[in-house]
Formats: C-alpha cells, structure tokens, sequence
C-alpha cells in the first residue's frame, strides 16, 4: 500500500479540520444532530485527532437531519467548499453526500489513471443515518442488502434499480427517533461499505469528545461502537502495511499551506 509523506497528509489533515469545524458550525446554527464516526472517531480516542495517516473525515447524521443539511449547505458552506453528490455534480458515483475543498486534491486508488470530471478536494463524508425495530428479520434484511449494495459497488454494476430498491427498502423499516427501546441505528443503503447495527441507546445522548483540540459530537458509548465497527482491538496500532488508506496521490492547492 502506497502512502503518501508525512507533511501533505499533515496539510491535507488541516483542510480537512477547517470543512469539519465548518460542517460544525452549520449543524450548531441550525440544531442538527451528527457525530464523528469510523476512522474520525477512532483517531479521536486512540490518538486524541487524525489517525496520522487517515486522509478522510467521517461523519453521521440522523437521515432527517442528514436531508435537512443537504439543502443548507449548498447555500451556508463557505467559500472554497462544495456539497458534493449526484445533483451537484452528475458523474459523481455515489449515493452520499461529501464535502469538499478547493484547496487540496485527492486521487483515490479506485480513480488511478482514468479521467474523472467530477470534483476532486480532500472530503469529509456525510453517511445518513436510520433507526430501526431490532429484531432478528430486521438484521438479516440489514446484512444481505448491504451485502449486495457492497457486491454492486466492488464489481462496478451501475443497478441504479436494484440500489435504489435496497435504498427505499430499509428506508421503509425507518421508525423515526421517538422510539429509543428495542431499537437499532444502522447506515442507510447508500453507504455500500459500510455496514453496523447498533444500539440506540449506545448512540444517545450524544456527548462532545476532542478533536485536535476541538469538541465535537461522539457517541454516548465510543468503546461499544468501535468495538462493533472494527473488533475489540481497536486501541491497537496496526502493521503499516494494514494501515488502510484512500489516496494515491494527494496534492496541495493553497499557497497559503506551505
């Protein structure tokens, strides 16, 4: 696995802070719900910020609020930052919302070498959130829909049909967030790697945790969801050539990094 040099990803880690604090910003003005979530949350625990070679954020929102920003932020983002998705910017790929920022690049491996046209600045992604009956049909419906959608995604199939039928169908067990008992927070279908069911009460309240010295939303029990996410080990640093990462190559814009 390539990596890239200490002192871009470093840069590319402060842009990255700037569309986080950003993304704060407009959930605190307009009282949405959010909290860091995978490799974000599990750099705020283990290293108190960024996992030093981590070159995403990530971020989840109940799918309400996750709608309500999206309409928001197309007009609140500041300068230099976009919402990215399929209605702003077509030859997007994917099903969910990103954040992006002019002032650095990222070329994922999955982009080597082809011609993308679609905007291409380190991102924070946004992964809509829902809230449904935990029981055993349920889990099983969750695990094989995600199965496919990820089976989808990883052979290039464009079943627009067929992931907008997974979509729609777990969006339908959807019970809002008035029922907190016997139920489970799990990613909408438009996250097709990404997969975890956990327990509401795991998740809320919601508590502020630091992150490069900032406080921001986590859940209410970190330990449990990262322990759910990845396995139990989570506080252990893994072998460099376990260090999973996106980018190929990523490329500073602004002068004003260096």
């Amino acid at each position: 696995m390539k990596h890239i040099d200490t002192e871009t990803i470093k840069k590319a880690q402060a842009v990255m802070l700037e569309m986080l604090i950003e993304f704060d910003k407009i959930c605190q003005k307009h009282d949405l719900k959010y909290w860091l979530d995978s490799g974000t949350l599990l750099g705020a625990v283990r290293h108190d910020g960024f996992i030093p070679w981590d070159d995403d954020i990530d971020i989840s929102m109940p799918v309400e609020d996750y709608n309500k920003f999206t309409i928001i932020a197309q007009n609140e983002l500041a300068d230099g930052m976009f919402l990215q998705n399929k209605k702003t910017d077509p030859t997007f790929p994917f099903d969910y919302n990103k954040i992006r920022s002019n002032k650095a690049t990222i070329i994922e491996f999955h982009e080597e070498g082809k011609d993308v046209d679609y905007h291409q600045g380190v991102f924070v992604d946004i992964f809509p959130m829902l809230c449904i009956e935990k029981t055993e049909k349920n889990n099983i419906f969750y695990q094989d829909a995600l199965a496919a959608s990820r089976f989808f995604s990883a052979k290039n199939f464009d079943r627009i049909d067929t992931r907008l039928f997974i979509a729609n169908s777990l969006e339908k067990l959807h019970l809002g967030w008035d029922k907190k008992e016997d139920s489970s927070v799990i990613y909408a279908a438009q996250m097709p790697d990404v997969a975890g069911a956990f327990d509401y009460e795991a998740i809320f309240p919601l508590k502020k945790m630091k992150f490069e010295g900032i406080e921001f939303f986590v859940p209410n029990d970190c330990d449990y969801y990262l322990s759910t996410l990845y396995s139990k080990n989570y506080m252990e640093i893994p072998p460099k050539e376990k260090q999973t990462v996106h980018a190929a190559k990523m490329i500073i814009e602004d002068s004003t990094l260096n």
